[in-house]
């Protein structure tokens, strides 16, 4: 089983995290941000991972460390639970639909970090989650994951749903490409190392 367990202590936030690739979609969240909790749990819901996270961050400031060392700490967790990614289908694409929003999440395991984030939100807040923290959750999880990430809306107006479709979608997507195939041998490189 790829499961690992994680902390990240800053002066800002106090985060333990647990993370079992291949689990059931079983999750214990509290970020101190119930729209991120929310998210947080389709993601994992919908990737079947099992999730544990605690978070006491400095809300008192506002969502912007709670939401970024989550994802630092998320990306981190992931990186270290596939290990030198034996086996695994390595790419994932697919459209997420939520609603009106469609959304089209597109990934790659390369060992190279990088965000192509194409979504327009059309409000300042869902809740008390400031919805330009959808960009720094995701660019802080791929830096520190190593992934590729394409993220595009393709329609939407309530962000509620784009953010929802998002989330969603990103959770199925990383479920499929860290799947492993048995078909594979060593790591789906022509290069022989991811």
């Amino acid at each position: 089983m790829r499961v690992v367990k994680d902390s990240r202590k800053t002066t800002e936030t106090n985060i333990q995290l647990k993370l079992n690739i291949d689990g059931q979609g079983k999750v214990n969240i509290s970020t101190g941000i119930g729209f991120f909790d929310h998210m947080l749990t389709l993601f994992a819901v919908h990737g079947m991972f099992d999730l544990s996270l605690k978070c006491e961050g400095d809300l008192y400031v506002d969502g912007h460390h709670t939401v970024e060392d989550i994802g630092i700490l998320l990306g981190s967790v992931f990186k270290k639970g596939l290990g030198d990614k034996k086996g695994i289908k390595r790419y994932a694409s697919l459209y997420s639909p939520m609603d009106e929003a469609l959304s089209l999440i597109a990934l790659d395991i390369s060992g190279r970090p990088h965000l192509s984030f194409d979504v327009q939100l059309f409000t300042p807040r869902v809740g008390e989650f400031e919805t330009q923290l959808v960009r720094e959750f995701f660019n802080a999880f791929v830096n520190n994951s190593g992934i590729t990430l394409h993220i595009k809306e393709i329609s939407g107006e309530n962000d509620h749903h784009i953010i929802e479709g998002i989330f969603k979608g990103f959770g199925r997507a990383l479920d499929q490409a860290t799947s492993i195939d048995p078909r594979i041998e060593g790591v789906l490189s022509t290069k022989g190392v991811i």
